[in-house]
């Protein structure tokens, strides 16, 4: 009885949440059988999904990117045709493609056209190095490769036979999505393939070759607990800087096709254009990476002052922790609007800080959305309460379904392993302290580089900061950390050790600090920790 009571409390919630967010609302009766028609034969996929906006909204615009608009009728055609050309070479149910595309239409278009042949998708880092690239493809052995045709030299070396250029500043030859489109037979409607289409999203990275994640198609569920603590609304424009192979920037491309969000794309990010772009297009969301919103607000204040973004009612941030103050400063200057979402590739989100969190809060990792369930263990897997530092384990619908080399995350009573260290505060909120493996004890006492890292952050001057533990006489460990200053920005190294030592306890202070004129990260704006092993302070 209990359960049947909890499962009614839930349908009731996602639908008042579906209801407030537009995804489910009145429709004539016509659009309404062609909605249900498209999601009955082809679920919430994209497939499905962009199919029904087509029904729903046929002339709302779907992308605006550097060649200009694509509405949702025309997204539709577009990707039967390509989809009708991809199974004239050779693709079919449960074959792989990789795509290896910035943010631009032929990204979305090849997605869906490979959703809608039942293949599965691997999205390929666009900051790869050619060994990096060619590992990955030998292990999943996509049969062909979409790549925009900068990425043409580092796939030289690279064993498929098959290649789709997704985008270039060229003509439109036979070999490009929009030629394939182009010289396509038809774009009508395919058949629903039988498979499942399953989407394999690269791990960052950080720590080695990246692993293959395959990610369950989210749909409702996904919406629902993302929307339970976000307020997006259905028919917004959205301008989605963050990488669109990444989880997050992928995740808004996926809750496009329930919201009919307009994607305002571009292939690079700039801080500047990503303003003017927000303002141009009168953006109600961003979707972003940290580091984005820090080369952000690093701009002129005069440049700043030209793009106040009065309609922006939601910054999506994700990827990695706000550093410092920067939460604060950005709603000073732009307002409420500020959501930071913590997770990683393979279980998705695990909380969401909203604006009210960040102003009470700003170095937690707020609170827990619908249908999710957190839990901090001990190294025995025993729940531990509020106040005690742990491991950080999660449950939802969205985890993913073990790495396709092999290999899962660690997982206890059908909570999945984030990999993290942290602990809920008095407030009930989520505090994340840092990786687990990242942790070094000084002296006796476990020190955690993220402290330390948020610490030196709020330093009047410093632009950036990582830290990694080194070896040290006295304290075993100790950490060396690594700054980035302002520009024009003049930070010393006792001015950084004195900061530290004015804030944290003693055995904190780091060994050392080395400036750098920027720190070395991925495409998805993470701090890539192993090259700084070897990056050694001028008295070590």
């Amino acid at each position: 009885m209990a359960e049947k009571t909890s499962r009614v409390r839930d349908a009731a919630f996602s639908l008042k949440t579906l209801s407030e967010s537009g995804i489910v609302q009145p429709y004539g009766p016509r659009k309404l059988v062609g909605i249900v028609t498209s999601l009955r034969r082809w679920g919430t996929t994209p497939a499905g999904g962009f199919r029904a906006l087509a029904v729903r909204n046929p002339d709302g615009v779907a992308i605006i990117d550097e060649r200009g608009t694509v509405t949702f009728g025309e997204l539709h055609r577009r990707t039967n045709a390509l989809a009708r050309a991809l199974k004239e070479r050779g693709v079919g149910e449960g074959d792989g493609v990789a795509v290896m595309c910035r943010n631009h239409r032929g990204f979305i278009e090849a997605s869906i056209a490979i959703n809608k042949l039942g293949a599965d998708v691997l999205y390929l880092n666009t900051a790869f190095a050619g060994p990096q690239l060619a590992e990955v493809v030998a292990r999943e052995e996509p049969r062909v490769v979409v790549y925009d045709e900068e990425f043409a030299d580092l796939l030289d070396e690279v064993d498929i036979a098959e290649r789709v250029i997704g985008w270039t500043d060229g003509d439109a030859g036979p070999d490009t999505i929009e030629g394939m489109i182009r010289s396509a037979g038809s774009n009508a409607d395919l058949t629903p393939p039988q498979h499942t289409s399953r989407t394999i999203i690269l791990t960052s990275g950080t720590t080695g070759t990246p692993k293959g994640a395959p990610r369950p198609q989210g749909g409702i569920p996904a919406a629902v607990s993302l929307l339970s603590r976000m307020p997006l609304k259905s028919g917004w424009t959205c301008h989605i800087a963050a990488p669109l192979f990444h989880t997050w920037g992928f995740a808004h491309y996926q809750l496009a096709m329930l919201l009919g969000t307009t994607m305002v794309l571009t292939r690079k990010f700039d801080p500047e254009t990503a303003l003017k772009l927000m303002a141009d297009h009168e953006c109600d969301s961003v979707v972003v990476i940290p580091v984005m919103l820090q080369r952000i607000l690093a701009l002129p204040e005069e440049t700043l002052d030209q793009y106040p973004l009065p309609r922006l009612k939601a910054v999506a941030s994700s990827g990695s922790a706000l550093p410092g103050d920067l939460p604060i400063q950005w709603m000073d200057r732009y307002g409420e609007n500020l959501y930071s979402i913590y997770g990683s590739t393979e279980v998705a989100w695990a909380s969401i800080a909203t604006p009210q969190d960040l102003r009470e809060a700003p170095a937690s990792a707020g609170g827990i959305p619908h249908a999710t369930i957190v839990k901090i263990l001990d190294p025995d897997g025993k729940e531990l309460p509020p106040g005690e530092s742990g491991r950080i384990f999660v449950a939802n619908d969205l985890q993913f379904e073990g790495y396709t080399g092999g290999g899962h995350k660690e997982i206890v009573n059908g909570l999945m392993s984030t990999g993290d260290v942290g602990r809920f505060g008095e407030d009930g909120r989520l505090y994340v302290e840092g990786r687990d493996d990242e942790m070094i004890v000084s002296g006796g006492e476990n020190v955690f580089p993220k402290e330390v890292e948020d610490c030196i952050a709020k330093l009047d001057g410093v632009a950036e900061v990582a830290a990694i533990g080194v070896d040290d006489d006295d304290y075993g460990k100790r950490l060396r950390a690594f700054v980035v200053s302002a520009d024009g920005a003049s930070v010393s190294e006792d001015d950084v050790k004195g900061w530290v030592k004015k804030n944290l306890a003693r055995y904190k202070v780091p060994r050392d600090v080395v400036f750098l004129d920027e720190l070395p990260r991925n495409a998805t704006g993470k701090v890539l920790k192993r090259e700084l092993v070897d990056v050694k302070a001028e008295d070590s």
